[in-house]
């Protein structure tokens, strides 16, 4: 949905400005025409009859020749046709689709037309229809005109007005034979009014004038009619001469029963026409000495009589052609043409090659300047969606209204409705066809004058699935939001994208409603809405409405629940209104009310049948269709003709049957069938290329001849669809405008009609899914087969033949000759996943959509990511396949990283799927295309499993929270899962997607959150005493401010009530926020806990011991049960009948009491127990209940009191907690028990009490635990990583991919890569990571329990290891894993390795303004040196490239110096004072890496170069960071707002800008150049991206969504992979695959986890499961290989 820009609606021009405005406030007065997404053009021509074959009747010398007929083919411009079919119709259509996104159709009536369209004389009158609809829908041209010296072929009048045929046959009178036939030929229609002479049918007196079996009988009959014909002209015209002369009539009604139909088209399409200029195009052909003699051949370009010219002809020609047009058309819309006679054929494409080029190249020129032209001019509003959504909408109302009448009782109560004081929606409601949405659009046309004249009121209409926009929820909140947003001048760039953000943005944007701008909001049908993202549960629609705003709503009663659901959410009975059937006499009063205004009638006879079909049913569908069946009646037709089906449905098949009889069942099920298989819908273009593709249809239209282009003659279609008035509506999808059913009737009754041979259905959709495949586009000849028949007729020696069908090709993007995306194809991303699963191609389904890198990232970058979910899904529903599902459920993983960066589809498949890669040859697939295609979207792929899997347990990881969700709870149907931190968020738990993210407002950071019985509301409190109410299925909220001085220490809700306790009080409040009461402890004892029972007591706990102890009791606050003192923990059954719980004197003993009566009752002791008990928690159906004690949990079996101990493991212990809870809950069933420790969650057996599962659930301490049993078997956590996670516990035993991570952040990482490894420091471990696997191979432990480590270093061949950890560095040796070596060293701050890494360099902060450096040897640990200096602010030393110079930050006398030593023996060479110009304090130094005697003091301002050597600065450059190429010439800026640019360090320009200044926000970046400085490396913390760019030309080639926050970055010496730790403790390897460089794909083929090894005899693979890192060092110096390759 494009926004609202102030700059963009600024450049409108005022009038334009004025359109919008009009239409966004809903004003249906002077609506502007609809913006069109087409570019139609009707073509026209000399027109002379029939399947391009003419009868031209000749009248010669009676005497010497008599009367004879003359057969010869049309062909006056068939070339030029042909030419424009052939060469430039492709290129118009591929220029409109691509360069502006429009389809692109020709209306060329010329050819293709069957004897069935002469037989009812219809053609010329849709030929009119459809110059109608070209001027109505084409984006630029909409007319051109052929012209030759051929007038062309003058049809006999089909419809003649009574009084004037009167006179034209008392004209005729004279002469009996003549007025017989005008007789015969024109019958009279009363049912007209004015009543109308029509002319009949050819076949109703000459019966085998269609007779295609009997070719003698056809021929014989069509002879007689042609004669026939030529009589009936002559009459006719020799009338209208006699009755023009006597001024009976005039000279333009005289020239109507002259004119051919190409003029009566050019005068449609041009001489009548507006902006003739913009839209209209003639092209004049002359040729030059026809040889008139040669008749047959001659008669083709000129028009002949009696073995000559006709004059009369060329004369009207003349006028149309050289006069008549010439007053309308500029030189340049009206280009002529010149060209010799060929005496063999008149016209040859040979010959006469250079004019047909000519034409061609001209034709296409100003095709494409006039849509050109046309989007210029339109490319402003016709572009804005803001504008065109509610366009559709009132022009779609504007129709409705014109044909309503009656219901004024409905109309009435909308009408007091939108002017009283209702706050809840009107619904209407009725069954199909009743005419809801015809009420719906009367009422929205009076709105305007029920309000009051001086407020100026905001009507929004939505008629929904009528368009794209208005058929699934969140484009259709979208474009709500964004009209209300114009209207109150809200910025447009607030409106979210997401559902759950878009429901509640629309709620706000409602409050700005006012007295003088009042809104009402139509929403019709709300059962045509798709079902995706939960549109039809409601909880998006407005429920309790602002002052000011009105919604009217409509739906079908029996349909997805939406009426019951409708009832739950408005409250007011007196608000829903029944739309019930029309009643017999206001059906008959609104037919007839029709027949006036459509100047019909019908006669008294059918008006019987008419009242005999409306006494049995008066929905007003049912009506409009007998109005439309009567409309055809004529007063002559015979009551055998003049049946009514007695229901909707017969009806539309009775309709069907009847257009099947009229233009062939064959043709008509096939086009009907497209349509009705269609998912969003069909544009003419499409449905003729489909039609054109389908070999059964052609061979049906093609039996008697054969076409120019193996195409459909458009006038089938056309001459169809003009047979279904209304009944197919125009919509827009995917950016085209597309027709399907107007009412779900229509597709009911064709499926029933066409798709009960589901063979046929399938053949339907695979014709569909090959179109939108491509299979035969672009110029691709499909084969076919002649019929055995047609090869007879036509004498063809083969049957078996291949034909161009003139179809696009269908590429999933368009892009520019840049090579950037354009625009992507919707049609083919919407349409083709349902046609391949709906024809059963499960393979082109495989590799053409849901295993395909192109199309998914496609999707994803042009469609929310449900949609691409939605492929799956649909797929699923109807075959299972295990490759799908993972697939699809690592999309869903993945989902809050896709949504907002697509191009990361790859990196997320790859990561999760490695494991299945040498298995699985659907998924290695995919893996493949990541690691091809995927490159050019984003060039760091992970080089081994380091992402969870879709398989086990993990559902969903949920984000979303800035904070940590301390509070979370699920409805009890487990349709929602709400979440508090700083803001909730309610999620659909099926699908694991934000449902609402609602911002409250409210300051701090909530506690806990409490669901009311009846899953209506959700109360949570934040740290400052401030209660929150949502309403969960309306997003309403509001806030409750408890008067007390005390903290909010809890809360707890009923379905009418909220209990907040807060220290020694609690209070009482109803739902809505009203305050009731408060309650005070008598003994001022705080209280622990508040629970308002459904039994309508209220149970509270209150610590009654001293502050120290665990004394507590339970109450009643009614006293209706006495208390009952306790202690430690208490659990009691939800229907409050029994407890459990430790009492005094019992010690921790458990305790069970039942309920008797105003007293708690002892029953029985649960054995012994000496463990103190934190918590106890009972099963809900009081089978079991679990302590919580240190070590563990104590399970008690409650049928037989059997216990048992599941212990944790044995460094966890459990900590007592302020409340009475405890992370552990019961799974589905009582089958698991589930506890929450640290960042674990570890499972056990009910059964057996063992531990079945650890779950490396979070990064962070979890904090929240429930359970969710209804329909599913999930547990859900939330932890202080921010994160939700569900887990599926029917998969609990399956199988996991684990990733190794480490508990706390990895805080530095060194790479050795002759060995292949990695070593990591953490807080307390030294850890050994294999590069090739991302799995651990070995863990050094700190020394002590205390102790920290901050550095570890690593030889280059990986046999040492040396790590500094609270004051001391630790020699390892990797092999015997064993520290051989501690040294005591101070407060270590930095460690290097130096001399080949034999030497360890360690610098110290020593005593108070000292600091301290040592040296010491590998591994044995001798001190090599030692030294101290002064230091006044601890910076770290360097070692300079050559490893000769140690240079150390220090101060003497003089100020700061940098001291400079010999790095091998440690002398103190000198002091090198910073004294140059402009010397402010620094942060750090850096060893240049081209000069071993060079290095930067790198300061806030510049980077300063020091030569050691020479003892001086040798050039200061400004805004360097330090980071710099290996040949020291380019450096790089990157502040910490933003912005990147590389910068030449010798004068300080910018080279080349990578990152433009952009306000990011302030946030710590990481940046580098990779080793071989073909690559940028850009580390953004706000955005948690890693950004790669090439050097070379400054291109981002990856935008990488890390998954958790970087701690460290570092590249590997060759520049070809990128290692990553974050503050998950997990570590990635990533390789930097430059798309640009040849050798990338051969890179990653050769990395581990791509090769097919099968698993080794310790039964783990190199796919991701692989631990000891040693046992692929051949694969591992592969890839080196390759990437020292790509360095060079």
């Amino acid at each position: 949905m494009e926004g609202v820009d102030p700059n963009a609606v600024a450049e409108l021009h005022p009038d334009e400005l004025e359109k919008k405005q009009r239409v966004l406030f809903g004003r249906l007065d002077n609506l502007p025409a609809l913006s069109s997404k087409i570019v139609r053009i009707f073509i026209s021509s000399t027109f002379t009859g029939i399947d391009n074959i003419i009868f031209t009747l000749l009248f010669c010398d009676s005497e010497t020749h008599g009367k004879f007929w003359v057969l010869t083919l049309f062909s006056d411009t068939t070339l030029e046709r042909n030419s424009l079919m052939e060469n430039v119709y492709p290129k118009v259509k591929e220029y409109c689709r691509e360069k502006h996104g429009l389809e692109f159709q020709v209306v060329d009536m010329r050819w293709g037309i069957r004897d069935e369209a002469t037989d009812d004389h219809m053609t010329t009158h849709l030929c009119m229809q459809e110059i109608d609809n070209c001027q109505r829908l084409s984006m630029g041209p909409s007319f051109i005109v052929f012209l030759g010296q051929k007038y062309g072929y003058r049809p006999l009048p089909t419809h003649i007005l009574a009084k004037e045929f009167d006179i034209l046959r008392e004209v005729a009178k004279n002469v009996v034979s003549e007025l017989e036939l005008l007789d015969q030929w024109y019958r009279r229609d009363d049912n007209s009014v004015p009543a109308y002479y029509i002319l009949q049918p050819i076949s109703s007196i000459f019966q085998h004038f269609n007779n295609k079996r009997s070719q003698r009988l056809q021929e014989i009959d069509q002879g007689l009619w042609w004669e026939t014909f030529g009589k009936l002209q002559k009459i006719i015209r020799k009338s209208s001469q006699v009755l023009f002369i006597t001024k009976k009539i005039d000279r333009e009604q005289m020239h109507n029963y002259f004119m051919s139909v190409t003029e009566r088209e050019v005068e449609r399409g041009i001489l009548k026409a507006k902006n003739v200029e913009d839209h209209c195009l003639a092209y004049i052909r002359e040729i030059i000495n026809i040889n008139t003699a040669l008749l047959r051949l001659a008669g083709k370009f000129v028009d002949l009589a009696a073995r000559s010219v006709d004059g009369e002809a060329q004369k009207l020609l003349k006028t149309l052609r050289d006069e008549k047009l010439q007053k309308v058309l500029s030189p340049q819309n009206m280009i002529r043409f010149t060209v010799e006679w060929n005496g063999l054929e008149g016209l040859n494409s040979e010959t006469h090659k250079e004019y047909f080029e000519q034409f061609c190249e001209h034709f296409h020129k100003n095709v494409i300047r006039l849509v050109d032209k046309a989007m210029t001019k339109h490319e402003r509003l016709g572009s804005d969606r803001v504008y065109t959504e509610p366009l559709q909408h009132l022009h779609t109302c504007h129709n409705f209204c014109s044909v309503f009448q009656g219901r004024e009782e409905v109309v009435e109560c909308i009408h007091q409705y939108v002017v009283g004081a209702s706050k809840e929606p009107l619904v209407l409601c009725g069954e199909s066809g009743c005419g809801k949405t015809s009420l719906m659009a009367k009422a929205a046309s009076q709105v305007i004058d029920w309000l009051p004249a001086k407020s100026n009121p905001v009507l929004i209409i939505r008629f929904l699935g009528t368009t794209p926009g208005s058929s699934s929820i969140i484009p259709l909140l979208s474009s709500l939001c964004h009209q209300v947003a114009y209207i109150f001048e809200q910025p447009a760039e607030e409106v979210p994208d997401d559902l759950a953000q878009l429901a509640q943005h629309f709620k706000r944007l409602l409050v700005l409603a006012t007295a003088e701008k009042p809104v009402v909001v139509f929403l019709d049908s709300l059962d045509q809405l798709s079902g995706t993202y939960g549109a039809h549960t409601l909880t998006w629609l407005p429920v309790i409405l602002p002052d000011h705003v009105r919604l009217i709503v409509s739906t079908l009663p029996n349909y997805y629940n939406i009426l019951d659901t409708l009832k739950t959410l408005v409250e007011a009975k007196e608000n829903f209104v029944p739309v019930l059937p029309l009643g017999q006499n206001l059906s008959s009063t609104i037919i007839k009310s029709w027949l006036k205004n459509a100047n019909r009638n019908v006669t008294d006879e059918q008006w019987v049948v008419v009242n005999e079909a409306i006494s049995l049913c008066n929905l007003p569908l049912f009506v409009k269709l007998v109005f439309d069946e009567i409309c055809r009646w004529k007063s002559y037709t015979s009551l055998k003709q003049t049946t009514l089906a007695p229901s909707i449905h017969d009806c539309i098949i009775k309709m069907y049957e009847r257009i099947e009889l009229q233009h062939g069942k064959m043709l008509v099920s096939h086009a009907l069938g497209y349509i009705t298989a269609s998912k969003s819908g069909l544009s003419e273009a499409e449905l003729e290329d489909l039609l054109s593709l389908d070999d059964k249809i052609l061979n049906d239209v093609y039996q008697y001849h054969l076409p120019p282009v193996r195409r459909i003659p458009p006038l089938l279609w056309t001459r169809i669809r003009g047979d279904l008035p209304e009944y197919l509506s125009e919509r827009e999808a995917d950016g085209v405008n597309v027709i399907f059913w107007y009412h779900r009737q229509f597709i009911d009754a064709a499926k029933e009609r066409y798709f009960k041979n589901l063979n046929f259905v399938s053949e339907i959709h695979s014709n569909i899914a090959e179109y939108f495949l491509g299979t035969w586009g672009g110029g691709t000849p499909k084969p076919f087969e002649y019929s055995e028949l047609q090869r007879q007729r036509f004498f063809l020696d083969e049957t078996k033949s291949e034909a161009d069908r003139k179809v696009p090709l269908q590429p999933v993007v368009f892009y520019n000759e840049q090579g950037e995306v354009i625009r992507y194809n919707l049609r083919k991303l919407g349409e083709l996943p349902y046609h391949l699963v709906r024809s059963h191609r499960y393979d082109d389904l495989y590799d053409t959509v849901l295993f395909n890198y192109k199309w998914l990232h496609a999707k994803l970058s042009s469609l929310p990511l449900q949609s691409v979910l939605a492929d799956f899904e649909d797929l699923l529903d109807h075959v299972y396949d295990k490759d799908v599902k993972l697939i699809a459920d690592a999309i869903r993983l993945s989902s809050s990283i896709l949504g907002h960066y697509p191009q990361m589809i790859g990196t997320q498949i790859t990561g999760r799927l490695l494991p299945y890669y040498a298995l699985n040859p659907k998924i290695r697939s995919l893996i493949e295309q990541c690691d091809t295609d995927g490159l050019h979207n984003c060039a760091l792929v992970p080089a081994h499993h380091c992402l969870h899997t879709p398989s086990g347990p993990l559902q969903f990881s949920l984000e979303g929270h800035p904070f940590a969700p301390f509070g979370i709870a699920a409805t009890s149907d487990a349709r929602y899962l709400v979440t508090a931190s700083n803001k909730v968020i309610i999620w659909e738990l099926s699908q694991g997607v934000i449902f609402r993210d609602m911002n409250l407002g409210l300051t701090g950071i909530m506690s806990s959150l409490a669901i009311s019985p009846n899953d209506k509301y959700a109360v949570t409190f934040t740290n400052y005493n401030k209660v929150a109410v949502i309403s969960i299925k309306t997003g309403d909220f509001w806030v409750i401010c408890p008067d007390t001085k005390n903290t909010v220490e809890g809360t707890t809700v009923s379905n009418t009530h909220i209990g907040i306790w807060m220290g020694t009080e609690w209070a009482l409040f109803t739902i809505e926020g009203a305050f009731v009461s408060k309650f005070a402890s008598e003994l001022k004892m705080p209280f622990v806990n508040v629970d308002l029972s459904f039994d309508d007591k209220i149970y509270t706990i209150v610590k009654s011991g001293a502050e120290g102890d665990s004394e507590m009791a339970l109450e009643v606050q009614d006293k209706s049960i006495s208390p009952f003192e306790f202690h430690s923990a208490i659990a009691l059954t939800k229907d409050k009948q029994t407890l459990y719980t430790c009492i005094e004197i019992s010690d921790n003993a458990v305790a069970v009491y039942d309920r008797d009566g105003s007293t708690w009752k002892y029953n029985r002791t649960l054995g012994e127990n000496v463990d103190t008990v934190f918590s106890l928690t009972a099963s809900s159906d009081k089978n079991y209940l679990i302590a919580t004690v240190a070590l563990g949990y104590k399970l008690w079996d409650l049928k037989n009191d059997k216990m048992r101990e599941l212990r944790l493991p044995s460094s966890i212990r459990n900590i007592p907690t302020k409340n009475l809870s405890s992370l552990v809950v019961f799974t589905k069933g009582n089958q698991f028990v589930v506890a929450g420790v640290r960042k674990n969650l570890y499972v056990w057996d009910v059964k057996q009490g063992n531990i079945v599962k650890t779950l490396d659930a979070h990064f962070g301490r979890i904090i929240a635990l429930v359970s969710v049993h209804v329909g599913c078997n999930v547990v859900i956590s939330s932890s202080m990583d921010k994160t939700i996670k569900v887990w599926n516990f029917d998969k609990i035993l399956e199988d996991v991919h684990p990733i190794d991570h480490l508990e706390r952040p990895i805080e530095t990482v060194e790479l050795a890569l002759e060995p292949g490894i990695c070593v990591t420091s953490s807080r307390n471990t030294v850890v050994v990571w294999s590069l090739e696997t991302g799995r651990i191979v070995k863990a050094f432990p700190s020394n002590s329990r205390s102790a920290i480590i901050t550095h570890a270093v690593v030889t280059s061949n990986g046999e040492y290891i040396v790590s500094a950890e609270s004051g001391s560095i630790v020699f390892w040796n990797m092999e015997k894993e064993k520290a051989i070596k501690v040294i005591q060293c101070g407060d270590i701050q930095w460690l290097t390795l130096n001399e080949g890494c034999t030497r360890v360099i360690t610098s110290a902060k020593a005593t108070s303004g000292k600091g301290m450096c040592c040296s010491h040897s590998v591994p044995e640990g001798e001190q090599i040196f030692k030294f101290e200096y002064t230091v006044k602010k601890y910076r770290k030393p360097v070692v300079t490239k050559d490893g000769l110079f140690l240079a150390v930050p220090a101060v003497d006398k003089s100020g700061d110096v940098i001291g400079v030593y010999h790095s091998k023996t440690g002398t103190h060479l000198y002091n090198l004072q910073l004294k140059y110009n402009n010397y402010i304090d620094y942060s750090h130094l850096v060893p240049m890496p081209h000069d071993g005697n060079q290095i930067a003091v790198i300061d806030k301002d510049k980077g300063n170069i020091l030569d050691l050597k020479k003892k001086a600065l040798l050039r200061s450059t400004r805004r360097w960071n330090g980071c710099v190429t290996q040949n020291g010439k380019i450096g790089i800026f990157a502040p910490a707002w933003g912005g990147l640019q590389l910068i030449e360090i010798k004068h300080g320009k910018t080279v080349r800008t990578l990152i433009p200044k952009v306000a990011e926000g302030v946030f710590s970046v990481k940046v580098m150049f990779t080793k071989n400085d073909k690559h940028v490396v850009y580390y953004h913390s706000g955005h948690r991206t890693i950004r790669v760019f090439r050097v070379a030309d400054g291109k981002m080639i990856a935008n990488f969504k890390a998954h958790a926050d970087v701690k460290c970055l570092v590249g590997d010496d060759i520049g070809t992979s990128l290692v990553m730790s974050a503050v998950d403790g997990s570590l990635t390897v990533l390789t930097l695959a430059d798309p640009g460089d040849e050798a990338s794909q051969e890179l990653i083929k050769s990395l581990p986890s791509r090769q097919m090894t099968k698993p080794s005899a310790s039964g783990k693979t190199a796919n991701g499961d692989l631990i000891q890192a040693t046992s692929s060092l051949g694969t591992a110096l592969q890839v080196a290989r390759f990437g020292k390759k790509l360095a060079n």
